[in-house]
């Protein structure tokens, strides 16, 4: 984890210099925009390893230092996905040279603002089936970065949660599939091998959630699972709901990013994505 590889501050120096090189701006201090979904920023953020902190980590080894040599604008949602369009339009306006940005949401929301500032994406499942880039190769367009797709971590994900709970039968899945079509077909292989059933459950947001849940209990599933869904990881609240559900009706559980552990989630499987910051 000490080991934070700067790939997405690197890549946006590349950004940068393509952008104001062919502006004929090579004086100009750069600006930066940055699209959260979540929370903003602060000065001395309480979780050091947070993807922000990380992509300043990585500025200054590439030797950039906020305020000095480069000005990054930060615009959160707050977790309130509908602010997104309006965050990524002002960032327009600002004329910033390039979007950085992560998820499914705030990516829409930035492509939808432009397609002449290059974006710079991180932590995205499936790009080309978003509509994000032609080919992982040949990205075309205004769109570049990392991605996360690995249909392979959620079928470890259920291998590992059979694993913990051995006599688990019947698993929830939360997911969107308007997001991860491919994980969901990985997913149902996996379970046919370990001779469990799923409950597949569509899941975008906080306002599915009460259903979810009633349909999660009356159905007795054993075990829950959620997989990459940016607007319910991303949002504190729906977090600590999903987790106190489970809590509550003692349900083993898997999640996709350590967020959810640290909200009191049983565990959690997934790559390393400040390596990718």
């Amino acid at each position: 984890m000490r080991k934070l590889i700067a790939n997405l501050a690197a890549l946006v120096l590349v950004s940068l210099l393509a952008h104001t090189a062919s502006a004929q701006q090579a004086k100009k201090v750069p600006r930066v925009g940055y699209l959260l979904s979540g929370s903003a920023p602060s000065p001395a953020p309480a979780r050091p390893i947070s993807t922000v902190e990380t992509f300043r980590q990585g500025l200054r080894e590439l030797g950039y230092v906020e305020g000095k040599n480069i000005i990054v604008e930060y615009r959160a949602a707050e977790g309130k996905f509908e602010r997104l369009p309006d965050l990524a339009a002002e960032l327009v306006r600002l004329k910033v040279d390039v979007i950085v940005t992560g998820g499914t949401p705030s990516i829409r929301a930035a492509q939808h603002a432009t397609n002449t500032i290059p974006i710079v994406m991180a932590n995205v499942g499936d790009p080309i089936a978003q509509g994000f880039v032609a080919s992982l190769a040949r990205p075309g367009g205004n769109i570049t970065g990392f991605t996360i797709l690995s249909p392979e971590l959620s079928t470890k994900r259920l291998e590992l949660l059979k694993e913990v709970s051995p006599k688990i039968r019947r698993v929830a899945v939360f997911q969107n599939a308007a997001q991860h079509s491919l994980t969901m077909k990985e997913v149902e292989k996996a379970a046919k091998l370990l001779r469990v059933q799923l409950q597949v459950l569509e899941v975008r947001g906080r306002n599915d959630l009460d259903m979810a849940f009633e349909a999660v209990t009356r159905e007795r599933a054993d075990a829950l699972i959620t997989l990459a869904n940016t607007s319910l990881r991303m949002n504190a609240r729906t977090r600590i709901r999903i987790v106190e559900f489970t809590l509550k009706h003692r349900l083993p559980s898997m999640y996709e990013g350590s967020e959810y552990v640290e909200t009191g989630g049983l565990m959690s499987y997934g790559p390393d994505e400040m390596a990718n910051v």
